[in-house]
């Protein structure tokens, strides 16, 4: 059996994202094989000793492991499945991750599709942006069987800090959707304490500063990602006091500043159903405060 070090890698699409990313692999001991359309792109690696292929299909006739970055669905299938495409030369055992946030169900489609061939197709979204692209510290969330999840841990270790085996295929998209869905909203969070701030005539880059540094200590919202379940929890639970203290606490201060943006006249929906939503959402239930101002604004 070839070892995990031994299997050759091909990596195509070297954007902002897979160039870094494909860097990383430059050393490894079975070689790595590139492709983009653009030559100045490709130009770097080969220079570097990487060996660049014409096609995806040229691609995938030499390479164990298959990494793909690339825009969308549509190119996701074109590079897979496509007249050209890895499918119409890959061999059996070939494993083809999908780092692209693409749909779960294209994910899953395509994986049936690739199974016909006796080829593996892994959703490994990753997280962690640019930053953490050139640094080699991303998270990837592979949705992959136990045995192609095997094949790719190792090279993938080379530009993550993190690999997390999700689940089966579509798994791994699903769980950066949810990932996204928490990133996304805290931006819309953070636009609404900058409202807030900015009515009470405060330096918001400031107030930005104090958010990063702290959340570097905190780990913000992750630090109360702890339990296996979302389900309400027993008195009895070890994390129910330590979660239902969490709550006390954010409702003082959500209670404050919700008061605060009443005298400046600033709206705070994400706050207001912050307040309502928190004690639920920690698996406690409404604490006091909560209660007191939905009976208030029901009144």
């Amino acid at each position: 059996m070839t070892a995990p070090s031994d299997v050759s890698v091909g990596y195509i699409g070297l954007g902002n994202m897979g160039a870094p990313m494909a860097k990383r692999l430059l050393d490894w001991p079975g070689g790595l094989t590139v492709l983009d359309m653009r030559p100045e792109a490709v130009e770097p690696f080969t220079a570097a000793g990487a060996t660049a292929a014409g096609s995806a299909a040229e691609l995938a006739a030499t390479c164990d492991v298959i990494s793909v970055t690339v825009l969308d669905d549509a190119q996701v299938r074109e590079v897979v499945a496509g007249p050209d495409g890895l499918l119409s030369t890959a061999r059996p055992g070939t494993v083809v991750a999908v780092h692209s946030t693409i749909s779960d169900t294209t994910a899953v489609d395509l994986a049936a599709v690739c199974t016909e061939r006796g080829v593996q197709l892994v959703d490994a979204p990753v997280s962690g942006g640019a930053v953490g692209a050139a640094k080699g510290t991303l998270a990837v969330m592979v949705g992959a069987d136990d045995e192609a999840f095997e094949k790719v841990r190792e090279p993938f270790g080379t530009w993550a800090g993190l690999v997390v085996h999700a689940g089966p295929v579509g798994a791994g998209t699903r769980m950066k959707l949810a990932r996204n869905l928490l990133h996304f909203i805290s931006f819309n969070a953070a636009a609404e304490a900058q409202r807030l701030a900015e009515a009470a005539g405060l330096d918001i880059t400031a107030l930005g500063k104090v958010v990063r540094h702290t959340d570097t200590i905190t780990g913000g919202a992750g630090a109360i990602m702890l339990r296996d379940t979302t389900a309400a929890l027993a008195p009895d639970d070890p994390w129910f006091p330590i979660l239902a203290h969490a709550r006390s606490l954010g409702e003082k201060d959500l209670t404050l500043a919700l008061e605060l943006g009443e005298r400046l006249g600033v709206e705070l929906p994400l706050g207001t159903r912050a307040l309502a939503d928190l004690g639920t959402g920690l698996g406690v239930g409404p604490g006091e405060l909560a209660q007191q101002r939905s009976m208030k604004e029901n009144a």
